[in-house]
């Protein structure tokens, strides 16, 4: 039903501006209007029937909690994030959630963000095309979602003042373009501004970043609304294109907008624009149907898990033998970690706990299985546990150690200040180890640990991150190789937090945090700057060998790229293989990080088969943002595109020309020596006129000392005058100004 809102008082429309509560929308029944309920997603629906809150503090209904960002991320498989996102949206419509809001797209600029658990990547195409497969099988199920957080919200350390202190490239490069990608791919039904100021403004009140970019550079038609509390001046929002304040409250917002009105200082326009895209949402469906799908999606769950896992390290001693003598030690053995605290956190209908799924599966195939603790998560170390541990291991034919990291060490609204494992697990892995049974380590985090101290004491490693509540089923079927494993790493492990390249800046001071790092996060910064890891990103092991050939790099239309390549498993089991590909140029007036993802596919095999994969780059995967045209631009000149096994390792390569943009820049009085000499179209006139003015002597002069201009090339055309008492006459110049906008001659 469309509502007329010029039926509508004025009071009428400001109060749909505003959340009656804590997680619904104000209704207006004589209008026809529903009220409609926004809940906390991402992997899962926290619909809380009781108090309210937004921390997770007080309980909700139970439904599927499946896995985090972080693991999906690893994941690299945007047919399984659809997947969990319909799912997600299902369960939605059986609580009666008409938005969902998530997914979150924000950068991993840090390691050390305490909210990692809910993005996925490192870098903003993965995390794009996974967030809009998210957003478009979560819609289609019903509900809306709302992407979060808009924009460059990347640290818990006070999120709700600080100012992201970031330059426009970096901005268009680094921090947008996964909000970009979701926005233009899958249409969210609403975006989620964030807390923080972006270069001293809050989002919420950000007009450049609300207005002119998400609606005008990429379109976006639906509703913008306020993280929780996230408003600092409610007028101002709505002159900047902030929708929907959430929550509720006693309505001192909804006059402050009638006032602003009534005296003129807010054009009704706004308010009856935003009215219209709230009122969208109450097109959404609402009706609670009940019908909770809670064994098929525990499967699903188990399934998105266990295509998660990254095995960092195996020195054969994965998959677990049969009829092997198995140690499990580790408290989240038991004691299973499977999502982040905060706003996220799931009541879910079950959890599978790992020492229960090894011990079915070791039953299964004729292996024995003994646990012990080692340590506690709850209470003081008592050294009994680790002696136990470490006998049970020596006594094995191979140990699986659980470390991670629990609720204290991480969690929505507070950062990390270290890497490590707490000791007492840094301390058991090493005693353990030292045994001399191969040990195996699994993972339980939310956000990258260091491996260093015990790393080349283990035989293998999974990283098996924050993986829902069927992650302990997962676990065990990687373990015994009935899932092979198949995730890469979405963020770079580093060898120490001090070679991050936000490491002098994270998390700020005095109120601001500035990326003085830029463009160069994660393994942009790594491999551009030859910094050793200790793994890059896009690194996954597996049980099986791939191998990639017959890669091919056509240039198909205005630079645009189709990439060709042959994909073999080469080995005795089925599996899946990544297909990562890479751009490297230096072409064009910007620094370029030695190679960026671009494209990439995962590829199903089974062994012997291959299969060719083809992947088609637009221009935007060449482009940069030019500052000075306002814009994307392809530089003219030689790309190389890559097939990658990660970031650090090149297996294919082949370097293709593009013709790029013909761009002409406008000269100024401010512009450089170098610009005018440089010009396609003035450089050559002011070379002939100068030329042409010289004394033989000048001419000899300038004929020696060729490099001369190089002294110059950086001043100002303004002060170069100044210098040469007006080498050039005024008139000349007039002319030489006017001759700038002249289009390029075509070679």
């Amino acid at each position: 039903m469309t509502i007329d809102i010029s039926q509508l008082t004025l009071e009428q429309k400001a109060s749909l501006l505003s959340g009656r509560d804590f997680w619904s929308t104000k209704e207006i029944a004589e209008a026809g209007v529903a009220s409609v309920v926004l809940t906390d997603g991402p992997h899962g629906i926290r619909r809380q029937a009781g108090d309210a809150d937004h921390l997770g503090i007080h309980d909700s209904l139970p439904s599927t909690c499946f896995p985090p960002a972080v693991a999906i991320g690893s994941s690299w498989d945007r047919d399984l994030a659809r997947t969990v996102g319909g799912a997600v949206g299902e369960e939605g419509v059986a609580f009666g959630v008409s938005v969902v809001l998530g997914p979150g797209v924000n950068i991993k600029r840090s390691p050390l963000c305490g909210r990692n658990f809910e993005y996925y990547s490192e870098d903003p195409h993965l995390s794009g095309v996974l967030g809009a497969a998210h957003v478009t099988g979560l819609q289609a199920a019903g509900p809306g979602a709302s992407v979060k957080h808009f924009a460059v919200n990347n640290q818990e350390t006070e999120r709700m003042r600080v100012s992201a202190d970031v330059d426009e490239r970096t901005l268009r490069e680094v921090y947008l373009p996964a909000f970009e990608r979701v926005v233009i791919d899958a249409a969210p039904s609403t975006v989620m501004c964030s807390y923080n100021k972006i270069n001293g403004v809050y989002a919420s009140r950000d007009r450049w970043l609300l207005t002119d970019v998400l609606r005008g550079d990429w379109g976006f038609g639906g509703a913008v609304v306020s993280d929780w509390g996230a408003v600092s001046d409610r007028v101002d929002s709505v002159r900047a294109g902030m929708d929907l304040e959430m929550p509720g409250g006693d309505g001192s917002t909804d006059a402050q907008i009638v006032a602003a009105v009534r005296e003129g200082r807010l054009d009704e326009a706004l308010v009856d624009a935003s009215v219209r895209r709230v009122l969208e949402l109450t097109m959404l469906p609402h009706e609670a149907t009940g019908q909770l799908d809670v064994e098929g999606h525990h499967a699903v769950a188990r399934r998105a898990a266990a295509e998660s896992i990254v095995l960092l390290k195996n020195d054969g001693v994965l998959p677990l033998p049969t009829g092997s003598r198995i140690a499990v030690v580790g408290a989240f053995a038991t004691q299973p970690r499977y999502q982040g605290g905060g706003s996220s956190h799931i009541n879910p209908t079950r959890v599978d706990v790992a020492l229960d799924e090894i011990r079915a599966l070791a039953h299964a195939q004729g292996s024995t299985v003994i646990a012990e603790p080692g340590f506690s998560l709850d209470a003081d170390e008592d050294p009994a546990w680790g002696a136990a541990a470490v006998s049970a291991a020596g006594a094995a034919d191979v140990a699986v150690v659980f470390a991670g990291l629990s609720d204290r060490e991480e969690s929505e609204g507070f950062d990390r200040t270290t890497l490590t494992l707490p000791d007492a697990q840094v301390g058991l892995i090493r005693a353990v180890a030292a045994t001399g049974t191969p040990t195996v380590v699994v993972l339980s985090n939310g956000g990258v640990v260091s491996l260093e101290g015990w790393h080349d004491e283990v035989a293998g490693i999974a990283e098996a991150w924050l993986l829902g509540q069927a992650g302990g089923g997962a676990i065990a079927d990687v373990l015994f190789g009935v899932v092979n494993p198949s995730g890469h790493l979405a963020e770079t492990i580093p060898l120490r937090l001090e070679d991050n390249p936000s490491w002098l800046s994270f998390p700020g001071e005095q109120g601001h945090v500035r990326y003085s790092e830029g463009i160069f996060v994660g393994y942009r910064y790594y491999s551009t700057a030859g910094v050793a890891v200790r793994y890059p990103f896009g690194h996954g092991l597996s049980y099986t060998t791939f191998g990639t050939d017959g890669m091919e790099a056509v240039v198909t239309g205005d630079d645009t790229v189709t990439v060709t390549a042959t994909v073999s498993n080469r080995g005795e089991v089925a599996g899946k293989h990544v297909v990562q590909v890479y751009v490297a140029t230096t072409a064009g007036p910007v620094r370029r990080p030695l190679r960026e993802l671009r494209a990439f596919e995962k590829v199903a095999l089974e062994p012997g088969e291959s299969r060719q994969v083809e992947l088609r780059m637009d221009r935007r995967a060449f482009a940069y943002w030019d500052i000075e045209q306002g814009g994307w631009v392809v530089a003219a000149g030689e790309y190389t595109v890559q097939v990658c096994a990660d970031a650090s390792t090149v297996l294919a390569e082949q370097t293709v020309t593009l013709v790029g943009d013909s761009l002409v820049r406008e000269l100024t009085m401010e512009s450089t020596v170098g610009d005018w000499f440089g010009h396609p179209v003035v450089g050559p006139a002011l070379m002939a006129g100068l030329a042409s003015a010289m004394t033989p002597e000048q001419a000899l002069q300038a004929e020696q000392n060729p490099d001369g201009l190089k002294m110059v090339e950086s001043m100002p055309m303004q002060q170069f005058l100044v210098f040469t008492n007006g080498a050039i006459p005024v008139e000349v110049l007039e002319q030489l100004l006017e001759l700038s906008k002249t289009p390029a001659p075509v070679v």
